[in-house]
């Protein structure tokens, strides 16, 4: 059986060395500004440096996240960030934006690229389609069940990453809006403000924080996360203390090692009322949640002083085979070789004949296992020595001393990858366009569609669960307009879901397809279907835009978290269109926020409020997945001719009526009239 992988979250300096100290595998930081915790310390050139000797001298790994969504003018930032990586050395590097992908790919064509979890990866579609695309690794998603994650490891020759300590995000990571919509702070781009962790209340007896998960800990589970065949357990916390690092890695070791982790420190060094194991389990419900209590805090600050003394004790990551050689009339030499096989000799003077007791292999091992203090430890000595001669413990200490100095400067030694310069030369290409944009539209019901829609608009987008039982239904002359919408989650192996519903669609006439999630788009085009990308694929780059076209995507909808400028200052390699009507997806959860037990009875929907008073929409798909809906429609109409120089424009229609779809429809195309009790959505904003 494999070796499983620690990875351990390095916020800052000390954190790293809690991690690698507490004998972690792996750590994973960040650099410079586009990372997806941009508020922790993280590192900069200096620290940087010093973090990549630190490492390589002791085996561990550093993983380089640059994992956020980022605009055109950022980019040559993301460059400079790409250099330092290759500069020091770094084993992979985490992106979650796939014009990221495609400037490291121009820039270091040599280094590991690790799919990030906000690349929402949750099936073996997704999985399969970042495989082969050259990802070495894929992160999955928190929410996946042992059965799921199973299914991908089976399917997919891709190394896979799962999380296993630490909190968990009410939303699926990469699909959450609500932070930027809310308060201009971009999840996606490392800032989220942690609006779940708000009092939210859905009226149904919850305890006024609906959208609070309790944190994460299969340290318990480690067995079968070996069995499931899984290569890295991740352990969640860069915006943590280095004393809850310790502690996590700490127990985790012990799990590994058939020892029995301490779960009173795991759960005092950080828990927001104790730990959850549902999503693993797949038992989802109230028990899920939690927040974090005030005995919680003070169970963490005595777990701080318990452990602060800890962590710069060095952990003996590598093991050393020692050769020792004792002749008559020969220097003494000492040869050490290491498990990445760096080999070093030492020699010493010419032994003496021994006057009372002669040096012996027990008194050798005696002085090589003088290890404390330092991160090797002795595997194994290897002893060849004439009779009767003697080498003093201090000649050999020092032999010991001067090989391990020797040895370690070798480790320490930092292997820069190739780096190209001048990536970012090309120059977009961009066409002037002042047409208005087509209208396209996307229900949840077929009811909801009018003809009026169906003249106004040159496609429309139906969910499968929609359009499958019902074909018979819809009126013929209507399917070269209709599109089926793939459910934004289909956890494990969604190709058996999914893939003879879509073959019977495509059968009957219907053959387009929209899809927000990577999985969507192998499926789709391995079906051949024509291809439509959603607001879920989180486009806000032009090179993001050029990598979907050679994915097959014929057009797309880019992320509503631009602004209008930066929306249409966009490279024209793909036709594209934005969302400009709707109630607003800020999440999309597996855990139902309204639901506090069966769900037989209920009519999937509610209401959220927060604690202004503010409603948010919950909408429910198939007893799924829920969707979180801003109460505020997003409506443009009224501002219509500012947004020339678009392919298309999406009106998303949830909850309305097919009289209320009839008249917004009439708003963009004839009125243009104002309205009350609306958003502009982040358009005339900038989100950070």
């Amino acid at each position: 059986m494999k070796q499983l992988e620690i990875l351990a979250p390095a916020g800052s300096m000390d954190s790293m060395m809690a991690a690698v100290n507490s004998g972690a595998n792996a750590v994973y930081f960040g650099y410079g500004q586009f990372n997806a915790r941009r508020n922790a310390k993280n590192f900069d050139e200096d620290s940087f440096r010093k973090m990549s000797h630190y490492c390589k001298e002791r085996g561990v790994k550093m993983y380089m996240t640059l994992n956020t969504l980022v605009y055109d003018r950022e980019l040559e930032g993301v460059e400079s960030s790409i250099r330092a990586a290759c500069e020091n050395g770094v084993d992979a590097i985490l992106v979650q934006d796939l014009g990221v992908m495609d400037l490291l790919r121009e820039m270091a064509p040599d280094i590991p690229l690790h799919a990030s979890t906000q690349m929402a990866i949750h099936n073996v579609s997704g999985a399969m389609q970042l495989y082969e695309m050259g990802f070495r690794r894929v992160v999955l998603a928190r929410e996946m069940s042992a059965s799921e994650i199973r299914k991908v490891v089976e399917q997919v020759p891709v190394e896979t990453e799962v999380f296993v300590h630490g909190a968990l995000c009410m939303c699926l990571s990469g699909q959450c809006y609500m932070s930027s919509l809310i308060g201009e702070r971009s999840g996606n781009r490392g800032l989220c403000a942690q609006p779940c962790r708000l009092p939210f209340t859905s009226g149904r007896g919850d305890n006024g924080y609906a959208l609070s998960l309790k944190d994460l800990t299969l340290v318990d589970r480690i067995r079968e996360l070996e069995a499931l065949g899984v290569d890295s357990l991740k352990i969640e916390g860069r915006m943590k203390r280095p004393e809850y690092v310790f502690s996590a890695v700490t127990g985790f070791r012990q799990a590994l090692s058939g020892q029995q982790p301490d779960m009173e420190q795991l759960e005092a060094a950080f828990s927001r009322s104790g730990f959850t194991r549902g999503y693993f389990d797949a038992k989802l419900g109230p028990e899920m949640f939690g927040t974090r209590q005030h005995e919680d805090v003070l169970a963490g600050q005595k777990v701080v002083k318990q452990l602060s003394s800890q962590l710069e004790k060095e952990y003996p990551h590598i093991p050393l085979d020692f050769s020792f050689v004792m002749i008559k009339d020969q220097p003494v030499s000492l040869t050490v070789t290491d498990s990445d096989d760096h080999c070093v000799t030492v020699e010493g003077p010419v032994p003496e004949a021994a006057l009372n007791r002669p040096t012996t292999e027990e008194l050798v091992w005696r002085s090589m296992e003088k290890l404390g203090g330092t991160f090797y430890r002795l595997n194994s000595l290897v002893c060849s020595m004439d009779e009767g001669l003697i080498c003093p413990a201090s000649q050999m200490n020092q032999l010991r001393r001067e090989a391990l100095e020797q040895l370690t400067a070798l480790r320490s030694e930092i292997h820069p990858w190739k780096c190209k310069e001048d990536a970012l030369s090309l120059q977009h290409p961009k066409h002037l366009d002042l047409r208005r944009p087509q209208l396209r539209a996307q229900v949840r019901e077929l009811s909801q569609i009018t003809p009026t829609m169906i003249e106004a608009c040159e496609l429309i987008a139906v969910p499968l669960s929609e359009l499958r039982g019902k074909l018979d239904s819809i009126p013929p002359q209507w399917k070269e307009k209709l599109a089926v919408s793939l459910p934004r989650l289909v956890f494990g192996d969604d190709s058996a879901v999914l893939k003879e519903p879509l073959k019977l669609l495509k059968e009957h006439g219907i053959t387009h397809l929209c899809t927000g999630n990577i999985g969507g788009i192998h499926l789709g085009k391995e079906l051949g279907f024509t291809l439509h990308g959603e607001y879920g694929l989180n486009i806000t780059n032009s090179f993001a835009l050029m990598e979907y076209t050679k994915l097959g995507l014929s057009d797309t909808v880019v992320s509503y978290e631009l602004s209008l400028l930066r929306a249409r200052s966009l490279g024209d390699y793909l036709p594209y269109g934005v969302l400009a009507y709707g109630r607003l997806p800020l999440m999309v959860t597996r855990n139902c926020p309204i639901r506090l037990s069966s769900c037989k009875s209920c009519k999937q929907y509610g209401v959220l409020k927060d604690r202004r008073g503010e409603s948010f929409e919950v909408r429910c798909t198939e007893r799924q997945y829920s969707e979180i809906f801003n109460g505020k429609p997003l409506y443009l109409a009224d501002k219509w001719d500012e947004w020339d120089g678009f392919h298309f424009a999406l009106l998303y229609f949830t909850g309305e009526s097919p009289e209320e779809c009839d008249a917004v429809i009439r708003s963009y195309t004839k009125t243009h009239e104002p309205r009350e009790n609306i958003t502009r959505g982040l358009y005339y904003r900038n989100v950070k």
